[in-house]
Order: C-alpha cells, then sequence, then structure tokens
C-alpha cells in the first residue's frame, strides 16, 4: 500500500513509520524538514503544511490510506488551538485528495472512566495536558457528530490511559500483540494499562491493512 503518514518524527509516528516500513508499504511522509528524515527504501519525504488542507491535499493525493499522528508538540504554549486547527485542516485536506482511508491517533483523555465521565474530566488527571487532552476529546466528538470525516472510512485510536511520553513501558521491545478495547479505559489489574510505542503501531498497521473499525474508535493495551 502507498500510505500518507502525517507526524512522522513525533513520538507515535516515528513507529509507526518503522512498522509501515518493515511490512513493506511506500510511506509519504510529510514533514516541514525533509532532513529529519534519512533516505530508505520505500519512504518518500514530501514537504507539507499540517495547517494548510491545499497543501495537505496535494501531498496525500494518489495514497491508498492516510494516518494522522499530527502534536503541535507538548512544550507548546498554544498545543490545544494549534491541534485543533491543524487537525480540521488535515481532515479537509485529505477529503479534497479523494482518499477514503483515513486514521487519526487521538488521545486517551476522550476514554470512559463511568458511564458519562470522560478520563480527562476526572480530579487526577494531569492539569497540564488538560488543555490539549480536551482538544483531542473534542476532536473524536467531532468525527462522532460528523463534524469531521465526512465521505471518510474513518478510525480514530486513543492509546491507553498509561501511554505517553514519561511511561518506560513506551519504549519496550515490539512483541506483535496486544488487547483491544472500544470507548472505556483499559487496565492492567488495578492500574491504568499501557502499551509500547512498537505495539501501538502493530495495531494502527493491522487496522489499516484490514479494517475493524470503520467509522469508530478504538483503544488498545499491552497484552
Amino acid at each position: 500500500m502507498k500510505i500518507a503518514l502525517i507526524g512522522a518524527t513525533g513520538f507515535v509516528g516515528r513507529a509507526v513509520l518503522e512498522e509501515a516500513l518493515s511490512r513493506g508499504h511506500v510511506v509519504v511522509a510529510l514533514v516541514r524538514d525533509p532532513t529529519k528524515l534519512a533516505a530508505r527504501p520505500g519512504l518518500v519525504p514530501v514537504i507539507a503544511d499540517a495547517y494548510d488542507a491545499a497543501s495537505v491535499a496535494r501531498a496525500v493525493a494518489g495514497a491508498d490510506a492516510v494516518i494522522s499522528a499530527f502534536n503541535p508538540g507538548w512544550g507548546d504554549a498554544e498545543i490545544a488551538p494549534k491541534f485543533t486547527r491543524g487537525s480540521h485542516a488535515i481532515d479537509e485536506g485529505v477529503r479534497a485528495a479523494g482518499v477514503k482511508r483515513f486514521l487519526v491517533v487521538g488521545g486517551a483523555g476522550s476514554l470512559y472512566v463511568a458511564p458519562g465521565v470522560q478520563l480527562v474530566d476526572t480530579p487526577e488527571f494531569p492539569a497540564f495536558i488538560r488543555a490539549a487532552a480536551s482538544a483531542a476529546r473534542d476532536l473524536h466528538s467531532d468525527y462522532v457528530a460528523g463534524r469531521c470525516g465526512t465521505g471518510l472510512d474513518w478510525t480514530f485510536v486513543s492509546p491507553p490511559a498509561g501511554f505517553g511520553p514519561h511511561d518506560p513501558n513506551a519504549e519496550a521491545p515490539r512483541t506483535g500483540t496486544y488487547r483491544l478495547g472500544g470507548d472505556d479505559v483499559m487496565f492492567a489489574g488495578a492500574a491504568p494499562a499501557t502499551i509500547s510505542r512498537a505495539d501501538l503501531a502493530v495495531a494502527i498497521l493491522d487496522e489499516i491493512e484490514t479494517p475493524k473499525h470503520l467509522r469508530a474508535r478504538f483503544t488498545v493495551a499491552a497484552a
């Protein structure tokens, strides 16, 4: 397959890139600076602006599927509004390019801990990422309500609640296995579940190759 990947140099995107190339896919990586990606067989870096729908459309045209692991950066004080603006521009660009299959990597904040209670709204949720997580929650709501993804075979992926840059389990080796969930937070015993970046990428590429969650969200956890 020819897969367009947004966020190929990011925390999740790097693992997705590795997994996709290892499976023999051609990966068109949308980047601002192509020098950040070393030349490799199957990798096609393309300069694009994730905040410009026309730029995205040009870059992803002709792809069989698009994966967005877009994130402005946790250190950016404007991460929440930038995430919303970029995510909507990416959605518009994918639709304009006529690519039907679109997978969005969102956050865990929109997962439910109880009926009607999402993780991002709990008192324990870290305050320093609440705004960004709320923006990702709103994006998921936009897909569910049809405000985004019109005409697309979209999938929204939420990593498990314990996953993140500060999770040592995120750097664990690839096992190729994982547990699937839906809209609820998954656990490993009494603790929120986590997963390695490599196995999250396995789940993402499995969904691209064999879709099971069209126009739906799923989450994953370590097996």
